[in-house]
């Protein structure tokens, strides 16, 4: 991870880029701490798709809760294909 100034990027943002390409996370250091964090798209794709398996996760988890509590609802196929037609 390399952190460096706003100035540095404003004035080498090819370099940094590339960087950010071969691997490196960039922190960028504002005024106030309010930094801001590059990383290439690859990597973030990465991280979101992290994310999404983790709120897939916890929602399995609360089903599996459900079901082990019996707060569950069971239906015949016959009884959804009624639940269409209605």
């Amino acid at each position: 991870m390399l952190a460096v100034k706003s100035m540095d990027v404003r004035d080498n943002f090819k370099e940094w880029c590339n960087k950010v390409i071969s691997g490196e996370t960039l922190v960028v250091s504002r005024p106030k701490n309010e930094n801001v964090v590059i990383v290439s798209e690859k990597e973030y794709n990465e991280l979101a798709k992290a994310k999404r398996n983790e709120e897939y996760l916890k929602k399995l988890d609360h089903s599996f809760a459900q079901l082990e509590q019996g707060e569950v609802i069971h239906k015949s196929l016959e009884e959804l294909r009624a639940m269409i037609d209605e």
